[in-house]
């Protein structure tokens, strides 16, 4: 099981925190908390009101109420509390950034252990192969086979290794309070859609 994301009082601290940045609303916390934890941890609605209706109790968090919306803002007092505890609330985002760096650990290993399965599939299928041509002629369509397939193995590697260090290099950077503007995912979008375009005309020109 995986420890805490969040020790004993520290979420209260950290949701002062977030209100310190600028008012939210109940979901706006959630998804703020999913960010900065690099998708380590999302807490439920009946963590999150809870806390908060704490804090407003306790004169440190304020609530006005917008048609169906629900919005949070800190108070005075709330800052204060927040300024008293600045050491506590640098030694949580030391955890959290601990936290992020455990999962791009994850992610790594997570990629050495695909290519490791990958290099023994592509042995287990060369041992097939080898086993196969003692029963009968290697031809020339036998040799296009095998590399086709060692070449879809190593492009199912390569996808997989993107996606993994991309998402890490993102979750990382909100980890860490960056904001990721709609023109880098548009960049994305945009790289991703000219490649696969290019690998399309590629294979058309090489026919069947």
């Amino acid at each position: 099981m995986s420890p805490a994301v969040f020790s004993h009082g520290d979420l209260r601290l950290y949701l002062l925190s977030l209100l310190a940045e600028a008012p939210q609303h109940g979901y706006g916390i959630i998804q703020a908390l999913t960010d900065r934890t690099g998708g380590t941890y999302t807490p439920s609605a009946g963590t999150i009101y809870p806390r908060l209706a704490k804090l407003e109790e306790e004169g440190l968090v304020s609530k006005t109420i917008d048609g169906r919306t629900t919005i949070y803002a800190i108070t005075d007092a709330g800052r204060t509390e927040l300024a008293s505890r600045e050491g506590d609330l640098a030694g949580i985002e030391a955890g959290l950034t601990d936290s992020v760096r455990l999962i791009a650990n994850e992610v790594r290993q997570s990629v050495k252990e695909a290519m490791k399965s990958l290099r023994a599939d592509l042995a287990t299928a060369e041992k097939d192969d080898r086993a196969a041509s003692k029963s009968r002629p290697r031809t020339a369509g036998d040799d296009e086979r095998i590399i086709t397939r060692e070449e879809m193995h190593r492009a199912d590697a390569v996808i997989n290794a993107f996606r993994a260090r991309v998402r890490t290099d993102l979750r990382t950077h909100i980890a860490k309070g960056g904001t990721l503007p709609a023109s880098v995912v548009t960049q994305l979008e945009d790289g991703l859609d000219a490649a696969a375009r290019g690998i399309t005309t590629a294979l058309a020109s090489l026919g069947r």
